[in-house]
């Protein structure tokens, strides 16, 4: 269960760094990539608001990626890092969910990602229960 767990750990969390970054850098090729929109078929203002709030967004995936990686023990150590790691895991799995009820169905890879990130959180909630420091 350990290595299952660190793998689905880091695997997140490099994810959310490497893709953080890249969508920063590289949105509009994101876009046509994950989405098959190319954002210049929509108006410029459309657009550059699009756009901009996903670098932001973006921005905000990499820095929590950066967060769990500088305080990966805490995360498994610390009760307040590993509720704050979790529940922000879990609420974006929260949000996927949403978006299959309320947006229709994604593209296969958003399942893809909705699995991994479900399993994520259900086995670092179990195997932290171990690794957490009794206070």
């Amino acid at each position: 269960m350990k290595f299952l767990t660190y793998a689905l750990f880091y695997g997140y969390v490099l994810l959310l760094i490497v893709a953080g970054a890249w969508g920063v850098f590289f949105a509009r090729v994101d876009h046509q990539m994950l989405f098959h929109l190319d954002p210049r078929t929509l108006p410029p203002a459309t657009a550059a608001s699009l756009v901009g709030q996903y670098r932001f967004l973006r921005a905000l995936e990499f820095g929590f990626g950066m967060f769990s990686i500088i305080y990966r023990h805490e995360i498994f150590t610390s009760r307040a890092f590993n509720r704050l790691f979790l529940s922000t895991m879990a609420f974006g799995v929260i949000a996927r969910l949403v978006s299959l009820a309320f947006d229709g169905r994604p593209f296969p890879v958003f399942y893809f990602f909705l699995a991994r990130e479900l399993a994520g959180v259900i086995l670092i909630y179990i195997y932290s229960r171990r690794t957490l420091e009794r206070v």
